[in-house]
């Protein structure tokens, strides 16, 4: 499923290709997405769905994201035009870092979290009992379950 970002050449594209698309033909598709991002194949039909849940609506849950750190910065005492300039610039930054080949997210993590510091404190409230990747596993798999009932319609 495409996202919008294939609008500027950074979507990400899951394909799926039964028994009888042949190698060539693969590459086409493969070629014709991945002149709009990555294009990504799985090994069956079914993974779609978690591709979907995944990278076709992920782009909106990091919105999300960016709209709540906009909004604590404000209350922070920061302009709304500020604090979105930080926000944007932040997220374009780390996307860059994640996006290189090899890379560990966990270790991009925790290069920028100096112990007891600002970034240390900021993690532990995410991370209290589990609660942020609790709350992130159960939205995506909210998405997912949404997109296999859609698929039965």
């Amino acid at each position: 499923m495409p996202n919008t970002a294939v609008m500027i050449r950074c979507g990400c594209t899951g394909l799926f290709g039964n028994a009888e698309v042949t190698r060539n033909l693969r590459e086409m598709v493969s070629d014709l997405f991945g002149a709009v991002g990555a294009a990504c194949w799985v090994k069956t039909e079914e993974q779609l769905h978690a591709v979907t849940a995944l990278s076709g609506s992920g782009p909106a849950y990091f919105h999300l994201f960016s709209e709540a750190l906009t909004e604590a910065g404000v209350r922070l005492g920061l302009t709304r035009e500020l604090a979105t300039r930080l926000v944007a610039q932040t997220a374009l930054g780390a996307a860059s870092l994640q996006c290189r080949d090899g890379t560990d997210f966990v270790e991009l993590r925790r290069e920028v979290t100096s112990p007891n510091g600002t970034t240390h404190a900021a993690i532990q409230v995410f991370e209290k009992d589990g609660s942020f990747r609790k709350l992130v596993t159960e939205a995506v798999a909210g998405a997912h379950q949404r997109s296999i009932e859609l698929s039965r319609n």
